[in-house]
């Protein structure tokens, strides 16, 4: 009897090493700056909603964003070889090449390598240039674009084959399945890889045809680029050094954060009248500062009694001598929390407030230009005293009736830390319209009625050109002379003015035109 032959088995398939998809990054980076780029994206929202902006009209924006980032960063850039990077990210390579080769690239490092917030704010401006140019359709057509939507396509297809034949080759691998099984998977990882043979040709000839019409628009986009350069070059400097000065004065005492850095310097690099703002609030800062922090600057006050109460600056000498006395210390320390040390009582003429502000700020058509500008440093210097003092602060922006009041709470928080992005937002927006003052004082003294906002006084910051009824003029000094609270106007008289009506309603008018010592002290002095 004849003996069964053993059936012969096909050897087990290996399972293919699956290559890494190719990136979209053409500058060389390693984790460290990789980690950095992910943590400026997530603290800055201009950053990620530019990508998903620039996403619409080139694929690999993200990418290019990173690139522009590493480019201004590193201390050595290096330009990765075409077959380590995606096909479809050849316009990333052209927009890049311009910046690299131009001069004002050169003089944009020196500025920004390894500092991170700095490389990531002329990022962000450069990336916004190249956004502008894709959308003009210069120097790439809107064909030239969907070509690369195609690329990138394809290249998300091959991908997603190349991971099921991996998937298949390692299934077929697997001793414990069933050897039909087996088979079934083999021929599925053969299939696939026919499959992807020919769509890799496909891609290698369509990566040629996009390349080559990109070659005929290459010095358009290095040009393009180049010229984008120059002009983020121009307001680099001025908005990343008043981004931080904006964050040392109406912050915390120190500089803003990463976030808050970028957000600044974006929008003064972008608007000539925040840039223009910014630089007379310094100057206006400064100064209101130093007439608040002279040393000699006496009260118009006199000692007339002595009271009970805990303030240490009253305090009699002999109770000074308790506290140091380590047997009456006990006693001091009672007298303390109930209030019953000896002080000083003190009257006089001093009429400077010290609680909460409440300022009115007009900005109606009449204030267009450089009105505008004034009294909106006047605005932001008080701002920055009230943080300072850790006083309360509301501003209320008012035109017209029909444009309604906009509120800013600007330092609510308990550190009396300043909102800068709403500082910004104040800074920057100007309705126009006509002129109503019944409506925003209303709101200010609905305000002073607030349990936080009680014992403030009303600034009035305007032109001066409206008019008050009669009735509603005698209601709200009826209201004021009721919550005991002081009205400081500050009229803008560097155009045409009038300050007829806040004379009838205020308790001192102070004029910008007017800025001398006595002036300034004033304005921010007696505030």
């Amino acid at each position: 009897m004849a003996r069964k032959r053993k059936k012969e088995t096909a050897p087990p398939r290996l399972p293919r090493r699956r290559e890494p998809a190719l990136g979209g990054t053409w500058i060389e980076t390693d984790s460290f700056d990789r980690a950095r780029w992910q943590e400026l994206r997530s603290a800055s929202p201009s950053i990620r909603e530019l990508e998903e902006t620039g996403a619409v009209f080139l694929p690999r924006f993200d990418a290019l964003l990173e690139d522009l980032f590493a480019a201004l960063y590193k201390l050595n850039v290096i330009t990765l070889p075409d077959a380590r990077v995606a096909a479809s990210a050849r316009v990333n390579r052209l927009l890049l090449e311009g910046l690299l080769a131009s001069t004002p690239y050169s003089s944009l490092r020196e500025r920004t390598r390894l500092d991170e917030v700095r490389a990531a704010l002329a990022a962000l401006l450069l990336g916004e240039g190249a956004l502008d140019a894709l959308r003009s359709e210069k120097p790439f057509t809107r064909r030239d674009l969907l070509d690369h939507f195609d690329l990138a396509r394809d290249e998300e297809d091959d991908n997603r084959r190349l991971d099921e034949i991996a998937e298949a080759d390692e299934a077929a691998a697997d001793p414990a399945l069933d050897e039909n099984v087996k088979a079934r998977l083999a021929a599925l990882a053969e299939r696939l890889e026919r499959e992807q043979r020919l769509a890799e040709a496909r891609l290698r000839r369509k990566t040629a045809e996009v390349a080559s019409d990109l070659e005929r628009n290459a010095a358009g986009a290095r040009k393009r680029m180049e010229m984008e350069a120059l002009s983020v070059a121009r307001a680099f400097d001025d908005a990343a050094d008043e981004a931080e000065s904006w964050g040392r004065a109406l912050g915390s005492g120190g500089s803003a954060s990463t976030a808050q850095s970028l957000e600044l310097g974006r929008r003064l690099a972008r608007n000539q009248k925040l840039r223009k703002l910014s630089r007379l609030l310094g100057r206006m800062r400064e100064q209101a500062l130093a007439l608040r922090h002279r040393l000699f600057e006496r009260r118009d006050e006199e000692v007339f009694d002595v009271a009970a109460g805990r303030d240490f600056g009253k305090m009699l000498p002999q109770e000074l001598a308790a506290l140091a006395h380590p047997v009456l210390r006990r006693d001091w320390q009672r007298r303390y929390v109930e209030g019953e040390l000896l002080e000083y009582q003190l009257r006089g003429s001093d009429e400077r407030g010290r609680g909460p502000m409440v300022v009115c700020l007009d900005v109606s058509s009449s204030m267009e230009g450089d009105k505008e500008i004034w009294s909106k440093a006047v605005t932001l210097t008080l701002l920055d005293i009230a943080r300072r003092e850790r006083r309360q602060f509301r501003a209320i922006l008012f035109s017209s009736a029909e444009t309604g009041l906009r509120t800013f709470d600007l330092n609510r928080s308990h550190s009396w830390s300043t909102d800068l992005c709403g500082a910004l937002d104040l800074a920057d927006w100007f309705p126009g319209g006509g002129t109503d003052f019944e409506r925003p004082l209303d709101a200010a003294v609905e305000c002073l009625a607030e349990s936080r906002f009680r014992r403030g006084d009303i600034v009035f910051v305007t032109d001066g050109e409206c008019r008050v009824g009669e009735s509603w003029r005698e209601r709200f000094l009826a209201e004021k002379k009721r919550l005991d609270f002081s009205m400081y106007s500050i009229l803008i008289d560097v155009g045409a003015s009038s300050a007829e009506t806040i004379e009838g309603l205020s308790d001192r008018v102070s004029r910008i035109s007017q800025l001398t010592d006595e002036g300034v002290r004033d304005l921010f002095v007696r505030v």
